[in-house]
């Protein structure tokens, strides 16, 4: 049972059900004032350029520093072609599956559609949005620091951050959000860029001691420990590793066929940003100097130009996944009411309670661990194992049974014991996050706090690069 043969049993079992569900979809909104499936392939590439050209790709150079620029490359490569592949595994199951609006509704189905696999996949679905939409309000909070020299608490700036971000998620479809995630992605390369330009011209990194050398290495230093090359690696698999939103995109596109022209066009711009701001970074600052976001690393003036071009991602890509934790929450309360396509009071009031309580966790995630590199790590070890590698590589045995029945995978050609192979490793993958993965996260953190390295929850203290 070869991969052509494969294909041609995948083609015939989806495509008149994946047009007749749409065409209903769509006929169905028709009279609708809120319409959802609207999304285009390059909207959606909008959508998904703002998760991945983020912030969070300033974490890059100090897990280059951690590896070395050599094995961070390496690992580096290895996550992003598991990631696309595993993402292409998760388009399929959406697209046999067109009733699916989220990851939720996936895990329902991954987990043999028990209710219990719905309420696990939502809780970690919530919990890990939340902590993404923390990271935004703590960057927000570094960056009003930052450029106002720490003129107010920081827990202000927290909540200015907060209000800020709620009147942005307001708008209810992604297609609304597109064009706002697109001027965000622009505007964060350009970010990024001037980082690595700025590391390059300018005389000495911030905080410079002319008694401390500047220095970088190919390889791991001697002494790195377990705790910090796992987390180095988890900030990695974090960026990478962003699929909790996929199905909901993946919901409202026009064509969900056409996913796979977003998902290659955002892989190979993010990869290329994430390599060379890494290495470059990281070699003209050096592992002394470095702090996450890399940003920070640069003198006063070079770090306000260049953090203030990563505003509008700060506010956006926030705002998209308290988009996406509201839409779940909003699409079952309301499912089958006008409420859910017309613009009515409840519907307006209800939409912004939502969303105004997912900031609300959001504010109190930031201040309970005020630190942007172990926010990423502890995302990755808790939520991308199962929503980035896990629920993917069940997924696709699931699949195949579906197809050849079971018993399916001891008649196979080389190439399906590839992918069987391949599937395995995801899952081990997924397996090896969840739990050494967590431990050296976890101890890291309780490392930090205990050195003081770490600032008190609800503090007014500087937070500023």
């Amino acid at each position: 049972m070869g991969g052509k043969e494969e294909h041609d049993i995948y083609q015939e079992n989806l495509e008149s059900q994946i047009d007749d569900y749409i065409a209903k979809q769509r006929e169905a909104e028709e009279d609708n004032d809120i319409k959802y499936r609207t999304c285009s392939w390059y909207k959606t590439a909008a959508l998904l350029g703002s998760e991945y050209i983020c912030l969070a790709a300033m974490s890059f150079p100090t897990s280059y520093a951690t590896l070395g620029i050599i094995p961070a490359l390496l690992i580096s490569l290895f996550v992003c072609g598991v990631t696309v592949y595993s993402s292409l595994v998760l388009w399929e199951f959406c697209l046999r599956h067109p009733h699916i609006k989220d990851m939720c509704d996936a895990g329902q189905v991954i987990f043999g559609n028990k209710r219990w696999g719905w309420y696990f996949t939502a809780t970690m679905f919530i919990i890990n949005n939340m902590f993404i939409q923390g990271t935004h309000v703590l960057t927000g909070a570094e960056y009003l620091n930052t450029m106002t020299n720490h003129s107010v608490c920081t827990v202000v700036f927290t909540v200015i951050v907060v209000i800020i971000n709620f009147i942005f998620s307001l708008p209810r479809t992604f297609s609304s959000l597109s064009w706002l995630a697109m001027f965000a992605s622009v505007t964060m390369f350009i970010a990024i860029l001037l980082g690595i330009i700025f590391s390059g011209i300018e005389d000495a990194p911030g905080n410079y001691d002319p008694k401390v050398p500047i220095t970088w290495s190919l390889w791991p230093e001697k002494g790195t420990t377990f705790v910090e090359a796992m987390n180095a690696i988890l900030n990695i698999i974090f960026l990478f590793a962003g699929q909790v939103t996929f199905p909901s995109f993946i919901a409202e596109m026009e064509n969900p066929r056409d996913f796979p022209k977003a998902l290659y066009l955002t892989f190979i711009l993010s990869s290329i940003v994430y390599a060379l701001s890494g290495a470059i970074m990281y070699v003209y600052v050096g592992k002394e100097y470095l702090v996450s976001p890399a940003l920070g690393s640069l003198n006063t003036l070079y770090t306000k130009i260049a953090f203030s071009f990563t505003v509008p991602t700060i506010v956006i890509l926030g705002v998209l996944f308290s988009s996406v934790t509201s839409r779940f929450i909003f699409f079952r309360v309301f499912r089958g009411t006008k409420h859910l396509t017309s613009h009515t009071v409840v519907g307006w009031a209800s939409w912004a309670g939502l969303v105004l309580s997912t900031w609300i966790l959001a504010f109190i995630v930031a201040e309970a661990i005020p630190i942007f590199n172990d926010l990423l790590s502890l995302m990755s070890s808790l939520f991308s194992c199962w929503f980035g590698f896990l629920f993917w590589g069940i997924a696709y045995f699931q699949m195949r049974t579906e197809d050849f029945g079971p018993g399916w995978w001891k008649q196979q050609t080389l190439y399906g014991y590839g992918k069987i192979a391949l599937n395995l490793v995801i899952i081990g993958i997924g397996l090896f996050l969840l739990g050494p993965g967590t431990y050296a996260t976890v101890m890291d953190i309780i490392i930090e706090f205990q050195e003081g390295t770490i600032g008190g929850a609800f503090t007014c203290a500087d937070n500023g690069l």
